[in-house]
């Protein structure tokens, strides 16, 4: 049974934490946050502007002494409080999820919201292990002790597709790492990211030190990266985006970490579990509705098994139930709006002039036609060099290409321009490392695509960017290694003073 709650209602106060205060934007434009399964507007709000980048990161510079001195046990005990009170919002952050994104209420039941209560947990324990190198006379003079700081206020951008779990992402190893943060969501889909930030106020955080603006990228987002007082910056958003976000973050020389496109190859060779592979195509492909940037996009199968996979994704695809995303049956849900869905059909429409499609390639009609659906589409006969191989499409389509040997298998998933995440489909072994070992990208599954934990770090590789999300390695991003050296010898005058001035005594 899902859990609805009045939105206009729960965020009456306004769509931007500041200081641990909802409040209204200053910047004299209304945003609308619209269901779009149903097309229909269900709440309103004034965008944030460049004054209350101001104020929030002004909050997170005040928070951040206190919040940094706190020892790794206290902030580790407010993490686990925060991890206790996202799964007493559970159901309401799976209502407000799937609402605002259009997802089937089970993707967010059993993905997003545990996801991202698995991550608070995750880093309550790390925030207790910021490793380093051991302490040692590294100089027989010496002693070297190295030590793991935080940079300060962190300004970090999420992006629609995974509103909560982005979320969740950024804030999370910043502040187990002693940061503050000030996030902007994505301005079409700020719901969870505020009951997340209420969540972590009722576990005991600190006021300022997260802090949520709800705003467009092109005043509130450039505006929070050139912020000569934010100290790094987090984008996760499309390679087109994030060269501009880098622009802007080289002229204060700060922190960058980068998590951008993908077009995750989808590689089966004739070897493989072909009933495994063909479900794990489907679902990799249409998580999400297809909008993930680790969604298997490009499958790539050896040819004895080419017909019979293109035959069984078909099939699988038309058994794939569209509906209300609050409808436990419902498999897929509808595109993040009408904008996207437009999108994905002009990809589509135009491959037809040089490609197939196999299934799909359309809109439902009926009820569903005032939302933004799309139906799971597969497409076969492009070719390397074309647009639906290429670029990246952010929707419920899957592209099938077959291949010859092994090596032009493995050279087919390398090219292109992202290295986010890859598949190879083998019983062999030695395929297989072969395959992790060659693909260039951030992640490889072996006879899976898809799954992540909290204990393994999600980035990537090329044009898809760099550093990295969850994991003990998400602290290398935040967190400043510092280098402390002790003198053990209380001599004055010591002989390497001689390469400078005077001689050797």
């Amino acid at each position: 049974m899902d859990h609805r709650f009045d939105v206009t209602e729960r965020f009456a106060q306004g769509a931007q934490f500041i200081a641990g205060s909802l409040r209204s934007g200053t910047s004299g434009r209304s945003q609308e946050v619209v269901d779009p399964a149903t097309g229909e507007t269900v709440y309103r709000y004034e965008l944030a502007g460049t004054a209350d980048v101001d104020a929030a990161v002004e909050a997170a510079g005040r928070a951040f002494p206190e919040w940094a001195g706190a020892t790794p046990g206290e902030r580790s005990d407010t993490l686990h409080r925060f991890a206790a009170a996202l799964a007493e919002d559970a159901a309401d952050l799976a209502f407000a999820e799937s609402l605002n994104c259009g997802k089937p209420i089970k993707l967010s039941n059993e993905f997003d919201v545990p996801g991202s209560i698995d991550n608070a947990a995750f880093f309550a324990g790390a925030a207790r292990h910021l490793e380093g190198k051991a302490a040692g006379e590294y100089s027989a003079d010496h002693t070297s002790v190295i030590r793991r700081e935080p940079l300060g206020v962190v300004g970090s951008i999420a992006p629609w597709n995974y509103p909560l779990q982005m979320a969740a992402w950024k804030v999370l190893p910043a502040i187990a790492a002693g940061n503050t943060i000030v996030l902007k969501p994505a301005e079409i889909t700020p719901l969870t990211s505020l009951l997340f930030a209420q969540a972590a106020q009722r576990a005991g955080l600190p006021d300022g030190v997260l802090n949520i603006v709800s705003g467009a990228g092109r005043d509130a987002g450039e505006h929070l990266v050139g912020h000569r007082t934010v100290a790094m910056t987090s984008f996760t958003g499309s390679t087109a985006v994030g060269k501009r976000v880098a622009e802007i973050a080289t002229g204060t020389v700060k922190r960058l970490h980068l998590e951008l496109g993908g077009k995750a190859p989808f590689v089966v060779f004739d070897d493989a579990d072909l009933e495994a592979a063909v479900h794990g195509a489907v679902a990799g492909a249409l998580i999400n509705t297809g909008q993930d940037c680790t969604a298997a996009t490009r499958a790539y199968v050896q040819r004895p098994l080419y017909d019979a996979f293109v035959s069984g994704v078909a099939d699988l695809m038309a058994t794939v139930r569209l509906g209300d995303p609050f409808d436990p049956a419902t498999d897929l849900g509808p595109l993040i709006s009408h904008t996207q869905r437009d999108r994905v059909a002009a990809f589509v429409d135009r491959a037809r002039d040089y490609a197939t499609v196999v299934t799909g390639g359309a809109a439902p009609q009926g009820e569903l036609a005032k939302g933004a659906y799309y139906l799971p589409t597969l497409i076969a006969g492009a070719a390397q060099d074309s647009e639906v191989v290429q670029s990246e499409i952010f929707g419920p389509v899957l592209v099938v290409l077959p291949f010859g040997s092994d090596d032009e298998g493995i050279a087919l998933a390398n090219d292109t321009p992202y290295g986010l995440a890859a598949s190879a489909w083998s019983r062999d072994v030695y395929r297989t490392g072969r395959a992790t070992r060659e693909i260039k990208a951030g992640c490889v599954w072996v006879n899976d695509h898809i799954p992540i934990i909290s204990e393994m770090p999600h980035g990537g590789a090329k044009a898809s960017g760099f550093g990295k999300d969850m994991s003990a390695y998400s602290f290398e991003e935040y967190t400043q290694v510092k280098h402390v050296m002790y003198d053990n010898t209380a001599v004055a005058r010591k002989d390497w003073h001689r390469t400078i001035f005077g001689d050797r005594t």
